[in-house]
Parts: C-alpha cells; sequence; structure tokens
C-alpha cells in the first residue's frame, strides 16, 4: 500500500496552494488557491519554480525559492492538520504500507511528525529527490514498491492529483483517487475508482 503525502495523509494542499497564490499575486499575476492547484498541483517544488518563470514571461526574483519554502514551513507550522479520518483509517489497514511523494524527504518529516504520523511510516519514507524522473513518470513508485519488496502489479496507491495518479497507473499499480474537494473527472482516467472520504478505504481495500 503506498501513500502520497500531501493532500493524502497530511490536509496540506489549501495551505500551499493558498501560499502559492500569494506569491503569484505578489509577483503580478493574481491568482486564487483554486487555480494554483490546477496548474501546479503534484509537481515538484523546482518544477513549479520554472513553470512560475514560463507563465510569468522572466525569472524568479533572487532568493525566491527560499523564501517561498520559509513561508510555507511556518503556514504549515502553524495550521497543519492530518486528513481528517486519516489515523482511523489507518489503524484498519494491516497491509504493510510507504509514502511516494514528488516533496522533499524534510518536508514530509516534518509535516507528518506535525500530524502524528511520522512513527508509522518511518524508514519507509520515498521521494522524488530519490529517483531520476518525479511525478507523473512511474519511477518513485517502482522505487518504492523494490524497496517494499512488493511486485507493482500487487501494490495499490493512494492519489489526490491526476499527475499523481497517472503515475501509479503507469506502474502497473491499482490506484484509488482521493477527491475531497470534487477532482473526480480529473482522477478518474487513471483510477480504478475515486472516493471522498477517508474513513471508506480500508473497505475499498477489503480490509473490513
Amino acid at each position: 500500500m503506498i501513500f502520497d503525502c500531501d493532500g493524502v495523509l497530511v490536509d496540506s494542499e489549501p495551505i500551499a496552494n493558498r501560499v502559492l497564490a500569494r506569491a503569484l499575486s505578489d509577483l503580478g499575476r493574481p491568482t486564487r488557491a483554486e487555480e494554483a492547484w490546477r496548474e501546479y498541483g503534484g509537481q515538484t517544488w523546482e518544477a513549479c519554480f520554472v513553470q512560475m518563470e514560463r507563465t510569468l514571461g522572466r525569472a524568479l526574483p533572487p532568493g525566491f525559492p527560499a523564501l517561498f519554502a520559509e513561508r510555507l514551513e511556518q503556514a504549515l507550522e502553524r495550521e497543519l492538520e492530518p486528513i481528517p479520518g486519516i489515523h482511523a483509517a489507518l489503524a484498519a489497514i494491516s497491509t504493510p504500507s510507504c509514502v511516494a511523494s514528488n516533496g522533499r524527504h524534510e518536508t514530509m518529516r516534518l509535516t507528518l511528525a506535525k500530524t502524528g504520523l511520522l512513527a508509522r511510516f518511518d524508514g519507509r519514507i520515498f521521494s522524488a529527490a530519490d529517483v531520476p524522473r518525479p511525478k507523473p513518470f512511474p519511477d518513485l513508485y517502482l522505487h518504492a514498491a523494490e524497496r517494499m519488496g512488493v511486485p507493482p502489479a500487487r501494490c495499490a496507491v493512494v492519489e489526490d492529483s491526476p499527475r499523481g495518479a497517472a503515475a501509479g497507473a503507469a506502474a502497473g499499480m491499482t490506484v484509488f483517487g482521493f477527491a475531497p474537494h470534487g477532482e473526480h473527472e480529473r482522477l478518474a482516467p487513471s483510477c480504478a475508482c475515486v472516493f471522498a472520504d477517508m474513513r471508506v478505504l480500508p473497505a475499498l481495500l477489503g480490509e473490513v
């Protein structure tokens, strides 16, 4: 069982999208949080910064990535909560599990610790930094399966972004799309099913 991190285990997406939208607006491109999610969701921050430069038509200001990371970490430290129902869902799932995210190791350790989930996954946390290509390529999910010693065809993935879902499908895994905010249509093409309440995940996996 492979979980994405942001938006699946920790409720970080609304926070990150708000901070990103504010940054884009400050740079002269007025953006709402939901627009930031549609345009940038599921990417590495490095890829987001490249896309921001293309959108703006100019280089980002010197030091922007570090300043953005500082603002995001401060917001996460103040506001971050686990995804509703995730602790109960994980307690009901007996299948060995891990985390595979385009996020950075240091950020995942911060967010998982903040939400009381680090101990459950410690030692089984994989980042796009560990592989040549991030999601939507399958590299990260194939790497996680190899490290867990499980054939890809026997792995299930929980994803909230179309890019991540496409990566799981490309890896030959069964993908469950988590869409609490109405992303059903964008997730469906890559997913065996799409659900909106984390409390139903154990039943979808046949664990209850």
